[in-house]
């Protein structure tokens, strides 16, 4: 991301980004695939090679920011450092792109990607659910953050080929009912890389039940 997010220089999100910094950051930007949200070298490109080849579970992922080194960076922190503030300045931008687009979804609310109990007691926070929560506080949509699990404390999916994470992930999110019935809903998280998170939590949720879902993401990779 920005140098001064990265530095530590801006303290908080009221100075999170000035104009100099702001303008490094990189955008996602049409041409992008028009399922995953990955963006695209080509114009005529509806779809990267990768949904071409596989169908996924999500309607459509939108992401805001290309996962280049900055942003590798400005995640690790957020993550893995008590960087929460970072939070306040994405949900802000992923606001001001895409609000519009999330309310004509008409969604029932949203639904942040899960981290084992044992990586939150670790980190103290899970980065998708602090992101969600200031989305749903601009958007006035709930934030479900207890219904969707994780109870297997799976190998880091860095480690692993595409092919390999998804299979990592099988059975390592569970929907928990509790009476309130989601039709649609929207998928927060931080990262989209290969698209095996997300893809595992959505089937886990259509499995539970739940018809549509639409994913949300800080960073996305290239698509080709």
């Amino acid at each position: 991301m920005c140098d001064s997010i990265l530095t530590k220089k801006c303290s908080k999100y009221s100075a999170a980004c000035c104009d100099k910094c702001y303008k490094k950051i990189k955008f996602i930007e049409q041409p992008y695939c028009y399922s995953c949200g990955k963006p695209l070298l080509k114009e005529e490109q509806e779809y990267c090679s990768d949904c071409t080849k596989l169908r996924k579970s999500f309607l459509n992922n939108r992401s805001l920011l290309l996962y280049n080194d900055k942003m590798q960076e400005s995640l690790l922190r957020f993550k893995f450092h008590n960087r929460r503030e970072y939070a306040l300045f994405y949900a802000d931008e992923l606001v001001k792109r895409y609000g519009k687009q999330i309310l004509s979804w008409n969604v029932d609310g949203l639904i942040p990607v899960p981290v084992h109990r044992e990586k939150y007691i670790q980190r103290g926070y899970n980065q998708a659910e602090l992101i969600a929560k200031e989305i749903g506080r601009y958007l006035k949509l709930p934030v479900y953050e207890n219904r969707l699990l994780r109870y297997s404390n799976t190998r880091a999916q860095k480690e692993l080929n595409p092919a390999e994470r998804l299979k990592n992930l099988e059975k390592a999110f569970r929907f928990e009912e509790n009476g309130v019935k989601l039709d649609k809903i929207v998928l927060i998280d931080d990262i989209y890389t290969t698209g095996a998170t997300m893809e595992a939590c959505s089937r886990a949720l259509n499995k539970a039940g739940v018809d549509t879902v639409y994913g949300i993401t800080v960073a996305i990779g290239q698509g080709y």
